[in-house]
C-alpha cells in the first residue's frame, strides 16, 4: 500500500505546485494577469489630449519605443479634462501598470491620483507638463522657460528691439503654461518701448487662438507680434491676422508641429520652438523600463530646443 500511495501523493503535489507557480505572486486574474502570461510589462501612459498633432507626436514615439522593448502600452487621453484624467489613471491603476507616464492636463489637479499611485508602488514619470504637489520618479521635458526666453529673443530681433505685443497663454495651471511665460517675459517685461496690448489663455486650442486673437484685433489694430505659447494658438492667431487684413505681424509659436513648420516654410508663421515631443515619448518608455528594471534615474531628463524659423 505504502508503494501506491507515495506516487499519487507525489503527483498531487507536483500538480499543485504547477497551479501555483500558474498564479504567480499577486496575480487575481483577469486583464491584470494577460500581460504577466504573454511575458510582458505594462506601461500606462496618460496624455492631456489626443486632439493636438503634438501628443499624438508624443504618443507615437512612446509607442514605437515600447514596440521595440516588448513593453505593454496602454495609453489613455483625458481629452483636456482634468477629472477624466484623475479617472484614467486611477484606472491604470486597478489595471496594475508598472510604470505610469503622465502628461498632466492640470499640473496641480494630478497630485492626489499620483500619490495614490506611488502608495501602491506604482512608478511615476511626467512628460512635458510636470506634477505639482507630489513626487514622481523623474521628469522629461525640454527646458520650457528656456524656450520662452528663445521665442522672446526672436520674437523682439526681428522687431528691432521695441513694438507692440501679444501674448496667448496656454492652459491655466499646466507647467507649460506657466513656464514659456515666464521666460517670454524674461525678455520683454521692463524693455523700453515694448508695450504688451494683451495677455490672454486660448488653452493650447487652435479655435480659441482664432476667436480670441479675433477679440483682441478688435480693440488693438497696430499689432506687430505675438507669441503663443503652442502652435495650435499660433496657427489660429494667424489666420485671424489674415482675416483681418494685417500686415507684416511677427508670429512665433512652440512645439515646432508638422502644420506650423509648413507654415514656416511658407513665410506665413515667422517661428516656432521645436520641442521634439516624440523624443519625449521615446525618452519616457526608456525612464519606464529602467524603473522596471530596478535602475535608478535621474529626477530631470532634458529634451533638446531648437528654433525653427524663416
Amino acid at each position: 500500500m505504502k508503494r501506491i500511495l507515495t506516487p499519487l501523493m507525489a503527483g498531487m503535489l507536483a500538480f499543485g505546485i504547477a497551479a501555483c507557480s500558474k498564479q504567480g505572486p499577486g496575480a487575481s486574474g483577469g486583464e491584470a494577469s494577460a500581460p504577466a502570461a504573454a511575458g510582458k510589462a505594462t506601461v500606462g501612459l496618460a496624455v492631456s489630449t489626443l486632439n493636438n498633432p503634438f501628443f499624438v507626436a508624443l504618443r507615437d514615439g512612446a509607442a514605437a519605443e515600447a514596440g521595440k522593448e516588448g513593453i505593454n502600452l496602454i495609453t489613455v487621453d483625458a481629452q483636456d479634462d482634468p477629472a477624466k484624467q484623475q479617472a484614467s489613471v486611477e484606472d491604470l491603476i486597478q489595471k496594475k501598470v508598472g510604470v505610469i507616464l503622465i502628461n498632466p492636463t492640470d499640473s496641480a489637479a494630478v497630485a492626489n491620483v499620483v500619490k495614490e499611485a506611488t502608495a501602491k508602488g506604482i512608478k511615476v514619470v511626467s512628460l512635458d507638463r510636470s506634477v505639482n504637489g507630489a513626487e514622481v520618479s523623474s521628469h522629461i521635458a525640454s527646458d520650457n522657460i528656456a524656450g520662452g526666453m528663445m521665442a522672446g529673443q526672436y520674437l523682439l530681433g526681428k522687431l528691432g528691439g521695441k513694438g507692440r505685443i501679444v501674448e496667448l497663454e496656454g492652459i491655466a495651471g499646466s507647467s507649460a503654461a506657466r513656464e514659456r511665460g515666464e521666460g517670454f517675459h524674461h525678455v520683454v517685461d521692463k524693455k523700453a518701448g515694448v508695450e504688451l496690448l494683451a495677455k490672454q489663455p486660448a488653452d493650447f486650442d487652435r479655435a480659441k487662438g482664432l476667436s480670441v486673437m479675433e477679440n483682441i484685433i478688435q480693440g488693438n489694430k497696430d499689432i506687430q507680434g505675438v507669441f503663443a505659447h503652442n502652435d495650435e494658438m499660433a496657427l489660429g492667431a494667424l489666420k485671424a491676422i489674415q482675416a483681418a487684413g494685417l500686415k507684416n505681424v511677427v508670429v512665433v509659436g512652440f512645439d515646432a508641429t508638422p502644420d506650423a513648420v509648413a507654415s514656416v516654410k511658407a513665410g506665413t508663421l515667422s517661428a516656432t520652438v521645436q520641442q521634439q515631443p516624440a523624443l519625449i515619448g521615446q525618452y519616457g518608455v526608456q525612464t519606464a523600463k529602467r524603473l522596471l528594471d530596478g535602475q535608478k534615474v535621474d529626477k530631470f531628463i532634458p529634451v533638446p530646443l531648437n528654433l525653427v524659423k524663416q
